[in-house]
């Protein structure tokens, strides 16, 4: 006997999706310290470099890591995860919307099932495994049930 709404496949995608945004707004947010200015005042190391009168990044002399002005060896790598956490979180919000989408219109199990899991596996590239894989594991297990899932006759 089967339920009238695929629960099980809707708890599973909304969570897979939900861990996915947190952990895209996550590296999101971090990407802000990767690519930091780090001396401050005075003279820095090779890493840090000489941030002259403040604490701006702009126009000052920078290390081996964060380079002269605004890129540096580092300073991309900041920017880098930045894009690819936003990535991530607007993956989750769409693998969010399709769980959601599956629990309000069920008769449409595998369209939503099939989204599901192709922004499951999507999302290897939008949080970089968010979360060693978590998300990735309950989207594709939520996306399968949500095709095998048989309406009650």
């Amino acid at each position: 006997m089967s339920s009238a709404k695929p629960t099980a496949a809707f708890v599973l995608s909304l969570l897979a999706g939900i861990l996915i945004a947190l952990r895209g707004g996550l590296m999101s947010m971090m990407s802000s310290l990767i690519g930091r200015y780090q001396g401050g005042y005075g003279y820095g190391s090779m890493m840090n470099g000489y941030n002259g009168y403040g604490y701006n990044g702009y126009g000052s002399f920078g290390g081996m890591m964060n380079g002269y002005g605004f890129y540096g060896m580092m300073r991309g790598i900041g920017i880098g995860f930045g894009f690819i956490g936003i990535i991530g979180v607007v993956i989750g919000i769409i693998v969010s919307v399709g769980a959601i989408m599956l629990y309000r219109h069920s008769n449409q199990h595998m369209t939503w099932g099939i989204l599901i899991i192709i922004f499951s596996v999507l999302s290897l590239f939008g949080g970089m495994m968010n979360g060693l894989g978590v998300g990735l594991f309950l989207g594709i297990v939520g996306g399968v049930l949500a095709i095998i899932w048989k309406p009650p006759t």
